[in-house]
């Protein structure tokens, strides 16, 4: 199937162009220096964040296949620079709200690793304290409103978390994750349009990885440019190279600036791609062999990396810093997932039923 992706959007909505170089920008002195220096130390940050999500990944691949974990599984590999420079770009008070495929998401917002392992394990110290899973994984000290199983299903929830920040005159952001799949449901089109609206702070983030479960966007869509239907609700909306870390953070940065300003909700469509199957139980043979290489070219990883390289930046002294870092903190979150309890029978009906307070008339 050809990778060739429609380019053109709405003047409108057109993604921001490189800053031009000034005197100032050229300065070689000591704050240029120290500008620079702080560039490299974000990079390395970004670089630390997305390998904490593959390494974590690759882990749970290991636990799912000595079914240690149970359930349905879907990886993020790949799309790691999506989760990562989204984050960057909002602050604690922000809310988020994420798909099945969460575990980046959670990881990027600051839920501890070992909070995610234990909820996969089923344990009561997990985030939901083990009745989500790996799909419905939740913190509310966070502002981290959880995952769904339902395509689509987080947008209409999104959009209340929205409007309440801004009856509450909270200026806060909502970011709602959700995949291409979710443009073919009619929960994101009643979204968009009330957000358009009701001018509501709200960041739509398609992760576009051109595949709704096993269906091609091509098939799915006579449409395919995301970002340009979007626009067509009147909000601002721009297609972004999902695959580049820096370039992520810079759109959402700009996104979520526009949204603090009170213009309304802001669509970005992130262009990118999952290496492994939809889930542990897909056997992925809707896509060539090919063209999963041909995206892996594009590890958002190593692309970064690579730039860390070009720049002069001692990626590979801190690359082994950073592994050690993120193996210890995975093993740790493993071993005391292994070791916590399991909720109690007692507490089977806590969260589903009420505590009566009396005869209701």
């Amino acid at each position: 199937m050809s990778l060739a992706r429609p380019t053109r959007t709405r003047e409108t909505a057109a993604a921001p162009k490189p800053a031009k170089k000034t005197a100032r920008s050229r300065q070689t002195g000591g704050a240029g220096l120290a500008a620079d220096q702080s560039a490299a130390q974000h990079r390395a940050d970004l670089l630390e964040a997305m390998l904490r999500i593959r390494r974590f990944e690759e882990r749970c691949v290991e636990l799912y296949s000595a079914q240690k974990i149970r359930g349905f599984v879907h990886l993020y590999i790949g799309e790691e620079a999506v989760a990562v420079g989204i984050n960057q770009a909002l602050i604690p008070e922000d809310a988020v709200v994420s798909t099945y495929r969460e575990h980046g998401h959670a990881l990027a917002r600051g839920i501890p690793a070992e909070a995610v392992i234990a909820e996969m394990y089923g344990k009561a110290t997990g985030c939901s304290g083990g009745r989500g899973g790996s799909m419905h994984l939740f913190d509310a000290s966070r502002r981290f409103y959880g995952g769904s199983a339902i395509v689509a299903g987080g947008l209409p929830l999104a959009a209340g978390l929205a409007l309440a920040d801004r009856m509450r005159g909270q200026n806060h952001v909502t970011c709602c994750f959700f995949g291409d799949g979710a443009f073919a449901e009619g929960e994101f089109h009643e979204t968009a349009n009330l957000a358009a609206l009701w001018n509501l702070p709200l960041l739509l983030a398609c992760e576009n990885n051109l595949y709704a479960m096993g269906t091609a966007l091509a098939r799915e869509h006579a449409q395919t440019d995301l970002a340009m239907r979007a626009a067509s609700y009147g909000m601002p909306a721009w297609a972004v190279d999902g695959m580049d870390a820096e370039a992520v953070e810079q759109a959402a940065r700009r996104a979520v600036e526009g949204i603090r300003a009170g213009t309304g909700p802001h669509f970005l469509e992130l262009r990118t791609y999952r290496f492994r199957a939809h889930s542990m139980y897909d056997p992925d043979r809707y896509r060539d062999k090919a063209e999963i290489e041909q995206w892996k070219a594009r590890d958002p990883i190593n692309r970064l990396m690579d730039r860390m390289r070009a720049n002069g930046e001692p990626v590979d002294k801190e690359l082994n810093r950073i592994e050690q870092q993120i193996t210890a903190e995975i093993d740790r979150a493993v071993e005391a997932a292994e070791q916590a309890p399991e909720e109690p029978v007692e507490n089977l009906l806590r969260h589903v039923t009420s505590v009566s307070t009396g005869t209701v008339s």
